[in-house]
């Protein structure tokens, strides 16, 4: 239990931003087994949705919920297995 009232108010947002980051790193390694799992099956449709999942890793690292250098390389892996879906 906290012992100061900054101290309490530092736990309640620790809660609420774990919260946060638990929610948007999970958002984005669902969305990361849908396109390489479209990717394994060679679907036309991995090569549309590249640019959005390009954002949403993008997006991921500035917020926080992965670091910038393994978001480049996600891309960068993601972007290596595109040939073969095309």
């Amino acid at each position: 239990m906290a012992n100061h009232k900054s101290a309490a108010k530092k736990a309640k947002q620790d809660i609420a931003r774990r919260a946060r980051n638990r929610a948007g790193k999970s958002r984005l390694r669902t969305e990361l087994k849908k396109i390489r799992k479209l990717i394994q099956e060679g679907s036309s449709e991995a090569v549309t949705k590249l640019p959005a999942m390009y954002s949403l890793i993008d997006r991921s690292a500035k917020k926080g919920f992965i670091h910038q250098n393994a978001a480049d390389r996600l891309k960068a892996r993601l972007a290596s297995h595109m040939p073969a879906a095309q």
